[in-house]
This record gives structure tokens, C-alpha cells and sequence, in this order.
């Protein structure tokens, strides 16, 4: 079976909203977007990029492939990284979108909890999921991620959308690896621990 990887750049309080780009989402008026670059280095670019090869998917919310399918197509500045993220194969959760132009795009049909657990069941390496808030929750409630990979910022925001929030279950996690970069930003990976695994 193939497992769900989230990966998500997160502050310290656990805010997730727009680290790209201060316009990337400003829903709730949320005005600090774009904080991730002050803290990007070589080993945060290699997470990612070591990330992307390990999988052969992504599974990605509308928001987000909006986002990735605007800029990645005609990205120069990292054309290795740009090519993964071109050549991928990319699944797109959507109620409003009535198709996917981005190659290698396939809009998902159905309930998105009944497709993603239908995608685990398909041969293949990890699905990866970027971003795509809304959607994470959706997976987190119907117990389908398998670990996270969490790129830890040291910076405090105070407001914005965070990764686990109220509505979060109860989920036993066990510590996989854990990298530090020059920025202080600390890479850790988590999987089900073994007696949430044991009961799965």
C-alpha cells in the first residue's frame, strides 16, 4: 500500500498560511505571507527536492495547484526542481474546478477521502502532499496520512492558518529523523506510531 506523506513548512506556533509569497493567501486578512525565505538554505532546498524524488505524486487542494500550476510551468530559476514538479504526477481536490491544464493533472471525481484512499491502494511510491490546507484536514479526519514531514521555522506569527487547529484527532506519533539547517529551521519527520499502526 502506498502511504500519504504531508509536508508542510510551518512556523513555531504551527501557522502554515501563505509561506511563499505575501499574495499566495491573505484569507482572514492575514497580511505576514511570504515569511519562509528569509530562512531558506541549501539543506531546507535539498528537503524538499530529496522529498519530490522519493514520491511519484502529489496530492494537492485547489488553492495550492493553482498556486504551483501558475508559476512551475515556466519556472527558470531552479529548472531541476521545476522539472519534478512539472514530470510529477499531480491529483487535484476540487469542487470547483471542471478541469486541470497543468501536465500530468488529473481532477479528482467523488469524495476526496474516498479517492485518496483509493490512490493508496494503487501500486507506486509515496504520495506527497504540499500545502493544500483544507484538504490535510479532510485527510487527518479520515485517518489516511501516514507521517509528516514538517520544516519547523523559528518565528512566532500569532494568527494565521495553522496545521492542527481545534477540530484536530488525537493521533500517536513516533520521531522518524530530524535534520537542522543553517537558518535554524528544524526538518522532523514523524510516522504512526507503533500502537496506532497495530490498530490501523
Amino acid at each position: 500500500m502506498r502511504t500519504i506523506t504531508v509536508s508542510e513548512m510551518v512556523t513555531l506556533d504551527g501557522v502554515m498560511q501563505a509561506p511563499g509569497d505575501p499574495d499566495e493567501d491573505r484569507d482572514g486578512g492575514f497580511e505576514q505571507g511570504g515569511w519562509v525565505w528569509p530562512y531558506s538554505d541549501e539543506v531546507s532546498a535539498d528537503a524538499v527536492e530529496d522529498g519530490l524524488s522519493s514520491s511519484d505524486a502529489l496530492l494537492l487542494g485547489r488553492k495550492t495547484y493553482d498556486i504551483f500550476a501558475a508559476y512551475w510551468p515556466t519556472a527558470t530559476d531552479d529548472v531541476e526542481l521545476a522539472d519534478l514538479m512539472n514530470s510529477i504526477d499531480k491529483y487535484v481536490a476540487s469542487r470547483t474546478l471542471d478541469e486541470v491544464e497543468w501536465q500530468n493533472s488529473t481532477l479528482l471525481e467523488g469524495a476526496v477521502e474516498t479517492a485518496a484512499a483509493e490512490l493508496k491502494e494503487e501500486p507506486g511510491e509515496d504520495i506527497r502532499v504540499i500545502g493544500s490546507g483544507e484538504l490535510v484536514q479532510t485527510l487527518m479526519q479520515h485517518d489516511l496520512v501516514d507521517e509528516y514531514q514538517l520544516m519547523v521555522h523559528p518565528l512566532v506569527l500569532g494568527s494565521g492558518k495553522r496545521l492542527f487547529g481545534d477540530e484536530s484527532i488525537q493521533t500517536d506519533l513516533q520521531l522518524v529523523d530530524t535534520q537542522t539547517t543553517g537558518t535554524g529551521v528544524v526538518i522532523l519527520t514523524y510516522g504512526l506510531a507503533e500502537e496506532a499502526e497495530a490498530t490501523r
